[in-house]
């Protein structure tokens, strides 16, 4: 058994009271937010930490997630997990009513999907009480106190995987260090995606032999659904018209790109650009844009055509970029052009697509950084940046497959890192000799 934790200190007490007093104001937030999305009450109960579904025999793996990204991240590892561990069953919870509908899309065998419990003593109680898992391993940032220590008070050995904390968190933890490292010991293990995080980690109090520099588990991820008889009439729509895709666009990036789309439209009349926001709920927004630009749109939502005067396919949908991306091999990749982060550049190159980003892809770095020293992607800085590339691969076949080839061959190389993951999560959490009829 590892060494156990310290004793809690003043401040994760303090954290422990604050949120069993402010229960009820929580509980009615997050409600509103599920029956907006119109989420069956049964369901909502969930973030109470009444479980709307039984639970499996035997030994049950818990993952738990943020959002739609970091769910989907994982269902590749779960597969693999699940052939190394035949008599496994799943877990997995996410917060957002997104995140629940892909992954139900997505679901690997012997898995199942909840919402988390509120951080709150009552909810997390009784989530522990009726699930009882035999590991528990949390993705990214997911960082909830009291779920992490009544779990490993439990018995329960976790895990952080794909580790990645921003800047600003790390200077928050560090300035409360006590509170950090008591955190940090009930994990008994970090896997993170890169040597900053894990030096970050040790740094916070995370104990240097429980930290291992991994890959980007994003990197690893299926390729996205792709649904071809929406893709046989998009591309019959299309014709033999040229297309680029500018994907998971933010607030402040359309007016870039649409500029670009416009010089672009000087040289290839007949070009389509293919518009990916990020937030569907943004298409009035995008719509004002378009006809600012002087530029003609059908919208997907609308079941718009495309037609020979369509400049510009808004495709403001949820759960088809797979799809879209097996329409082009060009895709600007947006989140990039101001200070959000960025995207996972892997799930249109897994898709056979070379990548353009601007600069600000600073969550993705490790994983844009072999992809634009390979050739598999290019940055640029301006709308004339983000035409020029475009330009490059429109009317250079060659220079085209070039890009796309190197863009494979990275994904092909971070995927054999999946099987060493599998392995070190059975090892540090002794799921490898662990008696599957029993739990925790």
């Amino acid at each position: 058994m590892p060494d156990q934790p310290g004793r809690p200190t003043l401040l994760y007490q303090l954290y422990c009271g604050l949120t069993s007093v402010a229960g009820p104001l929580v509980w009615r937030t997050v409600r509103n937010k599920l029956q907006a999305a119109d989420v069956p009450e049964l369901r909502q109960q969930e973030r109470l930490g009444h479980a709307s579904l039984p639970r499996p025999d035997g030994r049950l793996i818990w993952f738990h997630a943020a959002s739609v990204g970091e769910t989907l991240s994982v269902i590749s590892l779960i597969k693999r997990l699940g052939e190394r561990l035949p008599d496994a069953e799943f877990l997995i919870t996410s917060g957002t009513p997104t995140s629940a509908a892909l992954i139900e899309k997505r679901m690997p065998a012997r898995a199942r999907h909840q919402y988390p419990p509120l951080d709150m003593p009552g909810p997390v109680r009784r989530f522990l009480d009726h699930w009882r898992p035999d590991a528990g391993i949390f993705v990214e940032s997911e960082i909830w106190p009291r779920l992490i220590v009544e779990g490993a008070a439990r018995g329960i050995p976790l895990a952080l995987l794909n580790a990645r904390l921003s800047d600003k968190s790390v200077q928050g933890w560090k300035k409360r260090p006590d509170t950090a490292r008591f955190i940090l010991d009930h994990f008994r293990l970090f896997l993170t995606q890169n040597d900053k995080t894990a030096a970050n980690l040790i740094d916070m109090g995370a104990r240097a032999d429980r930290v291992q520099p991994g890959t980007n588990l994003k990197a690893m991820s299926d390729p996205l659904p792709v649904d071809e008889p929406t893709l046989s009439d998009i591309r019959a729509q299309i014709g033999n018209r040229p297309v680029w895709i500018a994907s998971s666009t933010h607030a402040g990036e359309e007016e870039t790109v649409l500029t670009a789309h416009a010089d672009l439209l000087k040289r290839w009349p007949d070009l389509l650009l293919l518009l990916i926001p990020r937030h569907p709920e943004r298409r009035n927004d995008v719509a004002a844009l378009i006809e600012q630009a002087g530029q003609t749109a059908a919208f997907r939502s609308a079941g718009d055509q495309i037609t020979g005067e369509t400049q510009i396919y808004v495709a403001d949908t949820l759960g088809e970029t797979g799809t879209w991306y097996a329409l082009c091999p060009i895709v600007f990749l947006g989140g990039s052009l101001k200070e959000i982060g960025g995207h996972n550049p892997f799930e249109p190159a897994q898709a056979g697509a070379a990548v353009i980003t601007g600069p600000g892809y600073f969550n993705f770095a490790e994983t844009f950084a072999p992809l634009i020293e390979t050739g598999g992607a290019l940055q640029v800085q301006s709308a004339p940046d983000l035409a020029a590339g475009v330009a490059t691969w429109l009317s250079d076949q060659n220079a085209l497959d070039t890009a796309r080839s190197a863009a494979k061959s990275c994904v092909n190389t971070q995927k054999t890192a999946l099987d060493s993951i599998v392995e070190t999560l059975c090892t540090q959490l002794s799921l490898s000799d662990r008696d599957p009829t029993s739990s925790v």
